[in-house]
Formats: C-alpha cells, structure tokens, sequence
C-alpha cells in the first residue's frame, strides 16, 4: 500500500485530494493510505446532507468558515488545526468484506479501532454505524464512497481540536445514533490523548503503508476543486 502524508493550503483542495486519489486508484490500480490536516477550521457535510439543516450557516457566513460538500456519505463535522484526517482506498475484489458498505465498514474500523486500543491501552468500541468512541465519546467519524473497482474510505480523528468550534458551527444532528443519548456536542466528542505522528506510525503499521506515492494526482485535484469542491452550486446545493 502506497503513503501519502499530505496537507494542501486549503480545506476545498484537501476535500478533493480524496477523491482524487480514489480516481488515480480506480485507472491504474493499487491501495492508498493519506494523511492530511487542515491549516484553518471548516465544516463539512456528507453528500446527502441538507446544509440549511445541518450547519448554522450564520455563524459561519459571520466569522468566514467555509462549508463544503464532500463526495461520500455520513454526517456533518467541523474540521480543523488538531483534527487529523485519513483516507484509504482499497481495492473492493481483494477482500470479501468489502462486497458490501456494511462489510467494508466493520472490517476497516475494526482495524483502525484496534490499532489504536492497543496505542491507547484502553479499548476503543465501534459505535453506530460508522463512529469509534473511547471512554464513552466519539473521536472518530468515517465515511465511505465507492466506485467500480475501488473504495474510498475516510475519517476523522480528534486529537488537539477546538471542541467549542462543533457547538458554535452546528447544531444538533438531524439524525443521532442511539449511543449518543441526546447528548450535547460537549458532551459526546473528545480529543483521544494522542500525538498526530504516533496515531499516522499506529495506522500506517495497521494498513502495512509504507511505500511512498511518487507522484500524486495533482492535476485530479485541482480539475475536481474547480468543477466541483470551489463552487456553490456543488457546496450549498441541498
């Protein structure tokens, strides 16, 4: 599996490196495993979402936060400096499991959730359908977009993050897991006692990434951030 550590200036640029990256995969095959982090807080919501709904677009029009649409599915999260973002893309016909959107996603987050119990030496539990959760609270939210031959499977993980952003920029989801309990924002999510390069070495391993990418899709990237990830139309069209 190709790795790629890789934060780009801003969070449309990022967003679009995913999904780049699952294209480059999908036309010449093989597996990747991303590292990135934005440098400035953002909110992004999952494909489906309706963003009048999800985000307090007030408060974030007021203090410039963009709010971008990513190509896969799941909830909406605020993103920033302290949250660090992965992106694997597997190859669907090399694992039984990913035959399915459930499958895949029990099987990836199995993985990701034991990597890091044993980082911790605490358990890390799955929760819902796509969450990792340690001491009671989420820390990790995840999403999956497929294409023919290839899978996209991305998350989040809260290390550093400013907790406060999440009350401040969304309210609460129109959809809950029953884990959550009707739990404020404050109250569900934590940052895991951990440094970024410790939880990149415990997934890296995980995933046996060690090969580096000796080019990755540049051009993909800026092509999807000026048709898609840049534009209003893609961001606010629900």
């Amino acid at each position: 599996m190709q790795l790629l550590d890789l934060s780009l200036p801003t969070p449309a640029e990022n967003l679009a490196g995913d999904e780049a990256l699952l294209d480059d995969c999908e036309a010449r095959g093989g597996s990747a495993l991303r590292f990135w982090e934005s440098p400035v807080p953002f909110v992004v919501v999952g494909y489906a979402n309706a963003v009048a709904s999800e985000v307090n677009l007030l408060a974030c029009d007021a203090a410039q936060v963009p709010v971008l649409r990513r190509c896969s599915g799941g909830g909406t999260v605020v993103q920033g400096p302290g949250c660090l973002n992965y992106a694997l893309v597997l190859e669907i016909a090399g694992n039984p499991a990913f035959a399915t959107v459930s499958g895949a996603n029990q099987f990836i987050l199995r993985r990701n959730a034991a990597a890091l119990s044993a980082l911790l030496g605490e358990a890390v539990a799955l929760c819902g359908d796509t969450d990792l959760v340690w001491r009671g609270r989420k820390f990790s939210g995840n999403a999956q977009r497929r294409r023919r031959t290839h899978l996209l499977f991305h998350g989040t993980v809260l290390l550093g993050f400013e907790l406060a952003l999440v009350e401040k920029y969304l309210p609460l989801p129109t959809r809950q897991p029953a884990y959550r309990e009707a739990r404020s924002h404050g109250q569900f999510i934590a940052n895991l006692p951990l440094s970024s390069a410790a939880v990149k070495r415990a997934l890296a391993e995980a995933w046996q990434a060690c090969e580096g990418i000796a080019a990755w899709p540049e051009e993909q990237t800026r092509r999807l951030v000026r048709e898609r990830y840049a534009l209003a139309e893609w961001n606010r069209s629900r």
